[in-house]
C-alpha cells in the first residue's frame, strides 16, 4: 500500500494522545480473549470474514470448472475428436484450457496488488465481480473452443485479483483468535466449491446435450449473486485507510467491524503504529529487501508446495483418470464426489489443530505423509492390474484427506499471516502469483505426460511427485516458522531479529 508518511504520523499523534500505551493494550486484549468471547465481540468481523471467504470460494469455482467439465463425455465429444472410440480433447487445447486461463491469474494476481493498494479493498472486489459476469456469459454461450478459451481466460485476471484481495481483507480484519479458523476457512472454501461442481456434473454430465456441461457454468451466476449484493455494504480495510492518513475513516470502518469506542481506539492506535514501525516503502521491490524477503519466501512456499506435490493432478484429473482405467463415467462421478468429501471432512478437521498443533508441525507431517503416499501409488500403478486400480484410487482418497487436513488449510493461513501490514496485499500478490505460475506449468505439462495419445504415464506420474515431496521435506524443516496466535507486531518483531523458524515458537516478546 502506497504509505502518505506525513499523514500517518499525525494519525499515530491523534490515536494516542490520551494514552502511549493504547497499542499494548490491544496487543494484550488480543492475546486473552478466546475463540468464543473474540466471536461473540467481534461478531461483526467475523460476517464480513465469512463473506471475503465466500468471495475466495467464487474465484475457486470458476478455475475448478475448468478441469471437471473435460471429465463430461459430452464436452470432449463437442470440443474434442474420436480417438480409439473415445473423444479426447486436443493436447494443446487441454493444455490451453488449464494452463491459460492460470496465466491470467497471475497477472490478476500482481496487477490486483497493486490496484488494491491505490484505490482499496472493495472497489477491487466490485471489478472482479464484473469481469466474472462476462466471463460466464461467455463460457455458457461457446460453441467453438477459442469463445470457450476466451471465457477462461477473461476469467483469470477476475479470480488472481479476487484471491489475493479476499485473503489480504481476512488477514487485515479477523481477530487473532479467530485468524486461523478464517484463513482454514478459505481452504474449505476451495474443496467446497468442485464439490458442488461434481454434483451438479454428477446429475448432467451424462445428458445428451450442451446442458451437459452448460449447468455447472449456469451455476456460477447464482455463487457470485451473493457476493454482489454485499460488496457495496462491504467496510473498507481500516489497515488501508490508516495507511491513506484517513484515521477517522479507519475509526468509522472499526466500528461497522464491530470494533467500537475504547476497544477501536486501542485497535487504530495499535494499526498505526505497526504501520510507520516498518517503514513507508510498499513497492514489490521491497517485498525481496531485507527481513521482507525472508518473509516473502516464507508466504510463498507452503502455496507452491501444494502445485509442486500433486494436487494439480489428483482434484484435475482422478474423474478423467477413473474413466481410463475402465470405470463408468456415473460410477468415476460418485468417486469424485467422494473424493470432495473426504476432502472437506480433512478441511473441517483442521480447524481443530491449525492453533494446538501449529502451522510448523502440520506442514511438516503433513508433507512426509504425502509424500509417503506419492510413492506407494505410483508402485500400484506399475502393476497394473483391476486390484491396483483400486489400491491407487484408495491411496488417492487418502492423500486428498491428508492434504486438506494439512498443507493445504496451512498454506493460506501462513500466506495471510507472515507478510509485513504494509506489504500484506502485494506479498499476497506474489505468493498467489506463485502458485498460479506453478500451476499454469503443470497444466500445460500434465496432457503430455498423462494422455494415452501422448507419454501415457497415468497415475506412475506420482512418483514425480513423490520424489519433489522428499525434497520438499527438507526445506519446510528449515524455513518454515511457528505463526500460531502471535500479532502482527510479535511477527515483525521476530523478523527483524532474524530468530530462526523452529524458535518462533518459544520466542518472548519485548512488545
Amino acid at each position: 500500500m502506497a504509505i502518505n508518511s506525513e499523514k500517518l504520523a499525525e494519525a499515530i499523534d491523534q490515536a494516542t494522545t490520551i494514552d502511549g500505551d493504547l497499542p499494548r493494550l490491544d496487543n494484550e486484549e488480543q492475546h486473552q480473549l478466546s475463540k468464543l468471547e473474540c466471536l461473540k465481540k467481534y461478531y461483526l468481523s467475523s460476517l464480513w470474514s465469512l463473506f471475503a471467504v465466500w468471495c475466495s470460494m467464487l474465484a475457486s469455482f470458476e478455475m475448478q470448472t475448468t478441469s471437471m467439465v473435460l471429465s463430461i463425455p459430452k464436452f470432449r465429444m463437442d470440443f474434442g475428436y474420436e480417438f480409439h472410440g473415445n473423444y479426447v480433447l486436443p493436447a494443446d487445447w487441454q493444455s490451453a484450457f488449464l494452463g491459460a486461463p492460470v496465466a491470467s491469474m497471475v497477472i490478476g494476481s500482481l496487477g490486483g496488488g497493486i490496484l488494491a493498494d491505490w484505490l482499496g479493498r472493495r472497489p477491487i472486489l466490485v471489478i472482479c465481480l464484473a469481469i466474472t459476469y462476462a466471463s460466464i456469459t461467455m463460457e455458457f454461450i461457446a460453441v467453438s473452443i477459442p469463445l470457450f478459451f476466451g471465457g477462461k481466460f477473461l476469467a483469470g485476471f477476475a479470480v488472481g485479483a479476487m484471491g489475493s484481495t479476499s485473503m489480504t481483507y481476512i488477514g487485515e480484519i479477523a481477530p487473532l483468535s479467530l485468524r486461523g479458523f478464517f484463513t482454514c476457512l478459505v481452504a474449505l472454501g476451495l474443496t467446497f466449491s468442485p464439490f458442488m461442481s461434481s454434483l451438479i456434473i454428477n446429475d448432467t454430465g451424462t445428458v445428451f446435450s450442451r446442458w451437459a456441461y452448460r449447468a455447472v457454468f449456469c451455476s456460477q451466476y447464482g455463487f457470485a449473486a451473493i457476493p454482489t449484493f454485499f460488496v457495496f455494504f462491504m467496510p473498507e480495510s481500516p489497515w488501508w485507510l490508516v495507511s491513506k492518513g484517513c484515521p477517522e475513516k479507519a475509526l468509522g470502518s472499526l466500528a461497522r467491524l464491530g470494533v467500537k469506542g475504547e476497544d477501536g481506539r486501542r485497535r487504530l492506535a495499535a494499526i498505526s503504529q505497526t504501520i510507520m514501525n516498518t517503514g513507508t516503502d510498499a513497492s514489490y521491490l521491497e517485498c525481496f529487501r531485507g527481513s521482507n524477503l525472508r518473509r516473502t519466501i516464507v508466504s510463498m512456499t507452503p502455496m507452491c508446495i501444494q502445485p509442486m506435490c500433486g494436487l494439480v493432478f489428483i482434484t484435475g484429473y482422478t474423474t478423467y483418470y477413473l474413466q481410463l482405467a475402465g470405470f463408468s463415467t456415473s460410477m468415476s462421478f460418485k468417486l469424485q464426489i467422494v473424493q470432495q468429501v473426504v476432502m472437506i471432512i480433512g478441511n473441517i478437521m483442521s480447524w481443530f489443530l491449525i492453533d494446538r498443533v501449529g502451522r510448523r508441525n502440520l506442514n511438516i507431517y503433513g508433507t512426509l505423509a504425502i509424500a509417503i503416499l506419492l510413492w506407494l501409488a505410483g508402485g500400484l500403478a506399475v502393476a497394473n492390474t483391476q486390484g491396483s486400480v483400486k489400491g491407487t484410487v484408495a491411496l488417492v482418497f487418502l492423500y486428498a484427506w491428508c492434504m486438506a487436513l494439512t498443507i493445504q488449510p496451512v498454506s493460506y493461513t501462513i500466506m495471510t499471516e507472515v507478510p509485513t501490514p504494509r506489504l500484506r496485499m502485494k506479498t499476497i500478490a506474489i505468493a498467489s502469483a506463485t502458485y498460479s505460475a506453478l500451476n499454469m506449468m503443470w497444466g500445460f505439462v500434465l496432457p503430455y505426460m498423462f494422455n494415452p495419445d501422448k507419454a501415457n504415464l497415468g497415475a506412475k506420474i506420482t512418483f514425480i511427485f513423490g520424489g519433489v515431496s522428499t525434497l520438499i521435506m527438507a526445506l519446510v524443516w528449515f524455513l518454515l516458522p511457528e505463526t500460531a496466535n502471535r500479532t502482527y507486531q510479535e511477527l515483525d518483531e521476530m523478523f527483524e531479529k532474524r530468530v530462526p523458524a523452529r524458535k518462533f515458537r518459544s520466542f518472548m516478546k519485548d512488545i
